[in-house]
């Protein structure tokens, strides 16, 4: 969840430092002879006008996760609302036009309550994606692909079609010590 929570993150936030920001190389006045403390550049840090010290830099927060890591949470999640009963399947003929009326009272007359994502397997599952998408618990309507471990935990209930189910039982149910062998 953390590594899928780090990629969304922009990272352009940045600050000039003393060597980037317009202004004179000299000294604010002579070292010596003033009666006042030597001072040096005026774009140092402490001085108005001056560039930031230790600010922030355009960087990239995403950082590696292992396959088997990755394979592992994401069963580990689907298991989790596999045993708590907050799984729901949609018959693949269930929606033959758009209706968010229908998909509201099938959600409504559903003990379990609470936020929803549902997963349609995209073009031949299209009109259950418009069904739920306008609905205000729906957190959000994702393709097979574009599920991830956060969006599986983040939402406490999940909608499954069923031709999104071979789909998604084909990225948890992966051989991990298949995959993990190069040929």
């Amino acid at each position: 969840v953390r590594a899928e929570r780090n990629a969304l993150r922009g990272g352009n936030a940045s600050t000039k430092t003393r060597g980037e920001i317009a202004m004179t190389g000299a000294q604010a006045w002579r070292q010596k002879g003033t009666g006042r403390a030597r001072v040096g550049a005026l774009s140092s840090g402490q001085r108005r006008g001056g560039g930031v010290t230790f600010g922030p830099r355009p960087r990239s927060y995403t950082f590696k996760v292992n396959r088997k890591v990755r394979r592992k949470a994401f069963r580990a999640a689907l298991s989790l609302h596999a045993g708590r009963g907050t799984l729901a399947i949609v018959p693949a003929g269930a929606f033959n036009e758009p209706s968010t009326g229908d998909a509201a009272d099938k959600l409504s007359s559903w003990s379990e309550k609470g936020s929803v994502v549902v997963i349609t397997s995209g073009a031949e599952d299209m009109n259950t994606a418009k069904s739920f998408r306008n609905i205000g618990r729906v957190r959000a309507v994702l393709p097979p692909s574009g599920i991830g471990v956060y969006e599986l935990t983040a939402a406490q209930n999940v909608v499954i079609s069923e031709d999104a189910l071979e789909a998604i039982t084909a990225l948890a149910s992966t051989d991990i010590t298949r995959d993990s062998k190069k040929p």
